[in-house]
């Protein structure tokens, strides 16, 4: 394999662990609390995927349509780990905000 999927894999199993070890700390805060900082980072982390969709349709279109090359797709390894990246920063940022 190439180098770049191995770092890919290993901030994947990176973010994994990070974000479970987040997840299983939140309890200590009460049911309420917990699930209001789950929620909003789910919220957050949803809408960066949807923002980040629209911007590759918008691509495709762009590429087939106004370009003579072709589309050649979304990387799912590389949007998986993003959106981990992003969903792990969006729910240690809610921790901090709302841990009293």
């Amino acid at each position: 394999m190439d180098w770049i999927v191995w770092l890919f894999l290993i901030i994947l199993a990176v973010c994994i662990f990070l974000i479970a070890v987040t997840l299983l700390s939140l309890p200590k805060l009460g049911d309420e609390r917990a699930n209001f900082i789950k929620t909003k980072a789910q919220s957050y982390a949803f809408g960066v995927v949807i923002v980040l969709l629209i911007l590759e349709v918008l691509e495709s279109i762009y590429l087939t349509i106004w370009s003579e090359s072709s589309y050649s797709g979304l990387n799912p390894l590389t949007f998986l780990v993003s959106i981990s990246v992003i969903y792990l920063i969006s729910l240690l940022l809610f921790k901090k905000k709302y841990d009293a």
